[in-house]
């Protein structure tokens, strides 16, 4: 098998021997554990990890593209060195244990979730779903290494995340797993832009360079309109969705991407958060001033100063974090009997504020007016 690189960053070759050997011994399962172990239909081709704590890989499945990622925290050993011994199966698929009945099962992982996502209604139906995707067998029983294997990849944000939101159309599909390793569809373009410029250099590139390539390479504008209306669906959705509200906490164009038809896909949903994480990070935290209130890159909070205490509403909601990265990108190029409503109404986005009394009625108005400009310009012609 190829690997393009054997860096610090670049170690599919170490967990798939790590997945392999937990997966002969009995001690995980999973739908892609006979593809990737035995068959050799499930390959690693390409590194595409920018931290070597979270492995994720260009890859194919029986000759599909696709993208597999793999709980390297939990394989290795914390000294880094890719040749230590994994850690202990024991510590990481320590849960549920032999004898754990199929109703206590059912029981750990409702309670997992409400502590994960809130009381939310529809609780049990998300259980069946888990149920349903760790029997790989359909036998109607989960084994032991069924349990623990989706019990693993239950602990992993973005995992955890995918299970919730799995009806959603502007995420990427979950195509199958091996304990805690995962596949999901690749997106075509997985960024705003459609190029990005590569990590290293990045520091190295003035500001005003780096929008200029993203300008350049960046799709027509009526493309880029379909693309953000699908981006203001999503926003739509996870706000007080069907399992709670998410929190997006690193808005970037490297993070947003699109398919062949410009219909928006969230490229990477590890930045995005539930309500109840960022409120149990808010809970207690100590601050001197807003920014020590901040979970992930900007979801941040008020910090209240005589109690030294971060408060628990977001300054600023998705919404209003996802028209600051529309002004560039909508702006540039827009029809010039659209532009002046249109930075009107991202300006008036823009200044959205997260407290509760706001987030209901103003938001849904400002979304929709938004979403309906941009509709009526692109309806009737070959780029809606």
């Amino acid at each position: 098998m190829h690997y393009s690189s054997y860096s610090e960053l670049c170690r599919g070759h170490v967990c798939q021997m790590i997945i392999c050997d937990r997966y002969k011994k009995g001690i995980i399962s999973g739908s892609a554990c006979q593809d990737l172990c035995e068959e050799s239909t499930l390959v690693f081709q390409h590194c595409l990890s920018s931290s070597p704590t979270h492995q994720v890989y260009g890859g194919l499945w029986k000759e599909k593209e696709v993208i597999i990622k793999c709980g390297i925290e939990e394989a290795f050993r914390s000294d880094g060195n890719p040749d230590s011994a994994p850690r202990g199966d024991l510590v990481l698929f320590d849960k549920p244990t032999r004898g754990t009945s199929m109703d206590e099962f059912r029981e750990m992982l409702l309670n997992f979730l409400k502590s994960s996502l809130g009381e939310q209604p529809s609780l049990t139906n998300l259980v069946s779903r888990i149920i349903t995707t760790a029997d790989i067998n359909q036998d109607g029983k989960v084994s032991l290494a069924e349990a623990k294997s989706i019990w693993a990849l239950l602990q992993l944000n973005e995992f955890l995340l995918m299970i919730s939101l799995h009806e959603k159309e502007h995420i990427s599909k979950l195509l199958g797993y091996c304990g805690d390793l995962y596949v999901t569809e690749k997106v075509p373009q997985d960024s705003l832009y459609g190029a990005k410029v590569p990590h290293f250099l990045q520091p190295l590139v003035p500001s005003a360079v780096h929008r200029g390539i993203h300008q350049w390479f960046a799709p027509a504008w009526p493309r880029k309109a379909k693309i953000t209306i699908g981006l203001l669906e999503f926003v739509e959705e996870i706000f007080h969705g069907t399992y709670g509200s998410f929190y997006i906490c690193d808005i970037s164009s490297r993070n947003i991407g699109y398919n062949k038809n410009y219909d928006f896909k969230m490229a990477d949903l590890r930045n995005v958060a539930t309500e109840m994480t960022i409120r149990g990070f808010l809970k207690g935290h100590r601050c001197e001033q807003n920014s020590d209130c901040t979970y992930g890159k900007d979801c941040t909070a008020t910090c209240d100063k005589l109690m030294k205490q971060c408060n628990s509403d977001i300054i600023q909601p998705n919404l209003a974090k996802i028209c600051g990265l529309l002004q560039d990108y909508l702006l540039y190029g827009a029809p010039l009997d659209l532009k002046e409503e249109l930075q009107k109404q991202l300006r008036t986005c823009t200044t959205l504020s997260g407290l509760a009394s706001q987030m209901e009625v103003h938001h849904s108005l400002v979304l929709n007016n938004l979403k309906t400009l941009l509709w009526k310009k692109i309806s009737n012609t070959k780029y809606s």
